[in-house]
């Protein structure tokens, strides 16, 4: 099976749109390259790209950008992009980006491939808008509790809390990867309680949160950091992959958060 038949098999299940022509395609590699083994990962690092040749794949198909930007521009002055794209070149592997996609196929893969693995009871809702869905537990849970629970399933570490920490809530929005001002606006949403996202702009979401809390809402603002928030959703993207082709070898390549902490030492 050729790569490009893979990834149009994958864009296939998301919606109808005009989708971006520098996002989901291919990155680097043959398009037309006939595939055995197929990497999934949520950023393409050096590690990820080394370990992918290693185990002898033919096709990874990651999430964020190889160079740093959302059009993969390298600069040629750029000694650490350009050291990376020659590494790429002398891989062999075929990449492709696979990012828009999933977040437009209902439900969201990568929302669902979060809360699949966080394994916590509940309702998962699609919304209409980009990115975001909600998630209902079957008990009602604290953003402490939650966080909690999220550090031990999803194996993310050091997980923030701005605002109402203790207060029971049965609402839990999920704004995973750069969540902006769609997890602004659903933090600032009448019934919203605790709104989960990947990376956020601390001094206007965080204080509102927190300012929130002191005056009496029940609103918290979990932090769980880019990779943390989206990795499971990759995960997912594996299980699917192999849930249609049994006949493929696909492996999870883990990239690993991009922080390192005191307590590692």
């Amino acid at each position: 099976m050729k790569a490009i038949d893979i990834m149009k098999e994958l864009f296939s299940i998301a919606e109808e749109r005009e989708y971006s022509p520098y996002c989901d395609v291919c990155k680097a590699g043959d398009p037309e390259k006939e595939v055995r083994k197929v990497a999934v990962t949520m950023f393409p690092t050096v590690k990820v790209i080394k370990e992918a040749v290693e185990w002898g794949a033919d096709l990874l198909i990651v999430h964020e950008p190889l160079y740093f930007n959302g059009r993969e521009e390298v600069n040629e002055n750029d000694k650490v992009a350009t050291a990376k794209k020659e590494l790429v070149e002398k891989s062999g592997l075929t990449i492709f980006r696979y990012h828009d996609h999933p977040h437009y196929t209902v439900p969201d893969i990568i929302a669902k491939g979060e809360f699949k693995y966080m394994q916590l009871p509940g309702r998962y809702e699609s919304t209409e808008i980009f990115d975001l869905a909600r998630f209902y537990p079957d008990e009602p849970i604290t953003a402490s509790e939650l966080a909690r629970h999220i550090e031990i399933n999803l194996g993310v570490k050091h997980l923030r809390i701005c605002g109402a920490r203790d207060i029971p809530s049965t609402v839990i929005s999920s704004v995973f990867g750069s969540g902006g001002e769609i997890a602004f606006n659903e933090l600032k949403r009448e019934d919203s309680q605790i709104v989960l996202v990947g990376e956020t702009c601390e001094w206007a979401y965080g204080e509102y949160a927190r300012d929130a809390a002191e005056l009496g809402f029940n609103k918290s603002l979990i932090i769980m950091g880019h990779i943390g928030s989206e990795r499971d959703g990759m995960k997912y993207t594996r299980d699917l992959l192999l849930e249609k082709h049994p006949e493929l070898s696909v492996e999870y390549f883990e990239c690993d958060e991009v922080y390192t902490y005191t307590d590692k030492f």
